[in-house]
């Protein structure tokens, strides 16, 4: 075999293998955290890692910066319920959709859904969410998180990114056609 003849490695496209990996790895690496920050410490105790990061034990019922919690504990539940499936069933709709070796689509959607099931599992075993990462400067907390809600963030990030960062063509170029 001649230089000449060798190919470049290339992954093969398989989204739904692929997707079902990443969020899987995603879930995984989720509830062991939180079964590790279960088991070695009580709730509400807090533990410095770094400057502005400690390891805070702490239970969210709501959503994102503690959303409905104050809501009646069944319609809550109900309600994340459906959302997640909503939320589930669109990201699949999306996931798809994705060209043939969008790399990043399928990255940052699967990322999206193992951060959903992640937390979706805590909801089902716990009726909340564990959240551990608490960032903060001075006495100014981002509110606690957890890695699912991290797989989320990131995956959304990278979408937007994606938009943002798209090459959209010259509209005068368009308009003299």
């Amino acid at each position: 075999m001649t230089p000449r003849d060798a190919r470049p490695f290339k992954l093969p496209w398989r989204p739904g293998l692929s997707a079902a990996a990443i969020s899987g790895l995603l879930v995984v690496a989720d509830q062991a955290t939180k079964a590790v920050v279960q088991s070695a410490m009580t709730l509400h105790e807090s533990i410095p890692i770094v400057p502005s990061v400690s390891l805070t034990y702490t239970r969210n019922p709501g959503a994102a910066f503690s959303l409905l919690a104050d809501a009646d504990p069944t319609f809550r539940s109900w309600f994340f319920l459906v959302i997640s499936a909503v939320a589930l069933t669109l990201v699949t709709m999306f996931l798809r959709r994705v060209e043939q070796g969008d790399w990043w689509t399928l990255s940052a959607l699967s990322l999206i859904m193992g951060g959903a099931l992640g937390n979706l599992v805590d909801r089902l075993r716990h009726g909340e969410v564990i959240d551990f990462i608490d960032l903060y400067i001075g006495r100014y907390h981002w509110p606690v998180f957890n890695v699912a809600d991290s797989g989320i963030t990131v995956g959304m990030v990278m979408l937007l990114g994606q938009v943002l960062l798209q090459r959209r063509p010259d509209v005068r170029q368009a308009a003299d056609s």
